[in-house]
């Protein structure tokens, strides 16, 4: 039975994501910061109860956290096949309001975050000689967004991470990619004023949001062994909106 690490899982695409690779038949080490509540909903709703499940509660913008999530995972099962760095914040701000705690915790998150899962886990990829990692980027790490400055600039390190990594980790059968979701349907962006959003959709061809699912979708794929010539690569989800 493959383990799966996911950051992040407590809600939104990460516990979508959780659910999908549960469906799978994965074993899942589930990362979370601060919502307790919603991951042992998350867990006591699994279809598949064949499986194993641990929760490790940490910041991952800290070194020593992100540590101790892969360590918890390869104590716990032994080996680990995937890694999933979905965790992310935003604090939006226009540039010349934005403040420096602002940019510095989106950084931390986002960009750190993931740069300290990859760090702590590559020597043991390398050893194991597999492993698949899924880094969750966005579409506006890769076209910008007014307002956005520290965010845009977070997922636009992390697609350059994702590059870096593949390049030195293929050699070792493990690949890296990116995931680049548009505006996805969450808890965040229901609180967009309906005036908004109709203007959002003015500018995505299909002229709707995207689902969880959809990004499940691709998870599902490029862990799968139909995508076992695919590294390095940025996989736009987004309806349509950047091209």
């Amino acid at each position: 039975m493959k383990t799966a690490i996911i950051t992040g899982a407590s809600k939104g695409i990460g516990a979508v994501i959780a659910s999908r690779l549960n469906e799978l038949g994965y074993n899942l080490v589930l990362n979370y910061r601060s919502s307790t509540s919603c991951m042992e909903e998350l867990i006591s709703n699994f279809s598949n109860k064949d499986t194993e499940n641990i929760i490790v509660q940490c910041d991952i913008s800290v070194y020593d956290d992100a540590k101790k999530l892969i360590d918890s995972a390869f104590k716990e099962f032994g080996s680990v096949d995937v890694l999933i760095n979905n965790a992310g914040i935003t604090k939006d701000n226009l540039l010349p309001l934005m403040t420096e705690e602002e940019f510095d915790k989106v950084i931390d998150t986002n960009l750190k975050g993931t740069f300290n899962c990859c760090r702590h886990i590559a020597k043991r990829m390398l050893k194991q000689k597999h492993g698949r990692i899924i880094n969750v980027s966005s579409v506006v790490g890769l076209a910008g967004n007014a307002g956005q400055v520290n965010y845009s600039a977070s997922k636009a390190g992390v697609i350059g991470m994702t590059k870096s990594m593949a390049r030195e980790l293929g050699k070792k059968n493990i690949l890296v990619n990116a995931i680049a979701p548009g505006f996805i349907q969450t808890e965040m962006t229901d609180k967009i004023p309906d005036n908004i959003k109709a203007e959002m959709m003015k500018n995505i061809p299909l002229q709707r949001l995207g689902q969880p699912s959809d990004i499940a979708d691709a998870v599902e794929f490029l862990i799968s062994d139909k995508a076992s010539y695919i590294t390095g690569q940025v996989l736009s989800v987004n309806g349509g909106f950047y091209m």
